[in-house]
């Protein structure tokens, strides 16, 4: 088991059980003495747990998103072909509204090589755009989450504001028929309203499994939603009811 599979394997036992002496986790992964140690105080260090000695405790509550440093990792492939076929949704000469997020900074990924104007709402996915030779990149206003680096704020709402955009990709904390788009952080839920708001066509992008959760703040309606990319792992449930409400729904293959 490698370093990431690992750290995931920890984080989610101490979040599950509030938390776990290094000698629970060593039976849990397998790992040596030393391994759990080292592993602790890295991911210590990210703010992903707590260190004490001889164990860990969590630092991350019910109902709060985990920390970007945690979930970059998590499903990589799987998100890098929701980021091919939401790329494939959007033609060259487009302005494109990008969301913040991990799955959207993997869409950033996959237009940098297109002749696009895109403003990106995190500097993760600022960065990843950043020398794209065909890109026109539009900065937005705003304060970067600590860790998330997403921009929120009055500034951040005001850039989107003040243009109109195409296409805006929306990245899920939570998204059903009943609730809508549903997000952790309230200032994150009033940028993605924004979004919306100055789009011609919203595309959301999510694992299926986001296809049943609710966050905290709602962010709109399901049917302000044009198409949702996701995984043909997400419930068909969950899936007929957002067809229902009159969104268009296109998956790509859970495994390569």
């Amino acid at each position: 088991m490698g370093s990431p599979d690992r750290w995931k394997q920890i984080v989610d036992a101490v979040r599950a059980a509030g938390r776990c002496t290094v000698a629970e986790l060593m039976e849990l992964t397998g790992a040596s003495d030393m391994t759990i140690r080292r592993d602790l105080e890295a991911l210590a260090a990210q703010g992903l747990l707590e260190r004490y000695r001889g164990g860990a405790r969590s630092l991350i509550l019910r109902g709060d998103e985990p920390p970007f440093a945690l979930r970059v990792q998590e499903g990589l492939e799987l998100k890098r072909r929701l980021a091919a076929q939401v790329a494939q949704l959007i033609s060259d000469g487009e302005s494109v509204l990008l969301d913040s997020g991990t799955t959207c900074l993997e869409v950033a990924r996959a237009l940098a090589g297109r002749r696009l104007t895109i403003m990106p709402l995190s500097l993760h996915a600022a960065n990843a755009l950043t020398g794209a030779a065909q890109v026109r990149l539009l900065l937005p206003g705003g304060e970067p989450r600590p860790g998330e680096l997403a921009l929120t704020g009055p500034l951040t709402e005001a850039s989107i504001a003040a243009l109109r955009f195409d296409t805006a990709v929306i990245g899920c904390c939570g998204l059903t028929a009943q609730s809508g788009l549903t997000a952790y952080d309230l200032a994150d839920a009033a940028v993605k309203r924004a979004a919306i708001a100055a789009a011609r066509r919203v595309i959301a992008v999510a694992e299926g499994t986001k296809l049943t959760r609710t966050a905290l703040a709602v962010v709109a309606p399901a049917a302000s939603i044009t198409t949702i990319v996701t995984d043909d792992g997400a419930p068909a449930a969950a899936t007929e009811a957002l067809a229902g409400a009159g969104v268009t729904i296109q998956t790509v293959r859970t495994e390569a």
